[in-house]
């Protein structure tokens, strides 16, 4: 692993003096131009990348994008102090002591879930079979039955209407009762 540090060093970055990188986007930089093929600018720019944690912020600034957090936390340089690094480390334990938090809330929720449904499926088998409810209608009451054979002497409508009706229902009763 030394001797691949080393190597890697001498190829890239192993010189000193005034065109040393003072940040990611620097060393970047120096890697496209000083790149003779793209193996050895992936190298150059994996180089960089261990070099500098912190990227260079559009309004002046660093910032360092923690994966573990999916979160960015201003830095002053290129990469984080001491002070900055513990502050990271901070947040990433309360990021942690939440997940733990939320991850046991919700099994404490499946768990009660469960619970709850298999109390409803037990309460529904100790029920028995449901009851039939049947409404109480009175029968409706016997009609008198109407007499048609009454002779209407009058000359109402009713009456005449009456006859009529009769007469109608003899002319087509005649003809299918003698064809049964």
């Amino acid at each position: 692993m030394a001797l691949l540090a080393g190597a890697s060093g001498w190829i890239g970055y192993g010189r000193s003096g005034p065109n040393v990188a003072k940040d990611y986007e620097e060393c970047a930089d120096e890697a496209k131009t000083n790149a003779s093929s793209d193996t050895e600018y992936s190298k150059l720019i994996i180089h960089c990348g261990e070099c500098f944690a912190g990227r260079r912020k559009a309004g002046g600034g660093y910032a360092y994008f923690d994966f573990m957090q999916n979160k960015t936390f201003d830095i002053a340089g290129p990469n984080p102090t001491e002070i900055e690094r513990k502050q990271i480390e901070s947040a990433y334990m309360e990021f942690l002591g939440a997940q733990r938090r939320e991850m046991l809330s919700s099994d404490l929720a499946k768990q009660q879930a469960d619970r709850e449904q298999a109390a409803w499926r037990a309460a529904q088998q100790d029920v028995g079979p449901p009851l039939v409810l049947t409404p109480k209608v009175p029968l409706p009451a016997k009609r008198p039955a109407v007499e048609h054979s009454k002779i209407c002497e009058d000359g109402s409508l009713s009456c005449g209407w009456a006859k009529l009706s009769t007469a109608v229902r003899n002319a087509f009763a005649s003809p299918a009762g003698a064809s049964r």
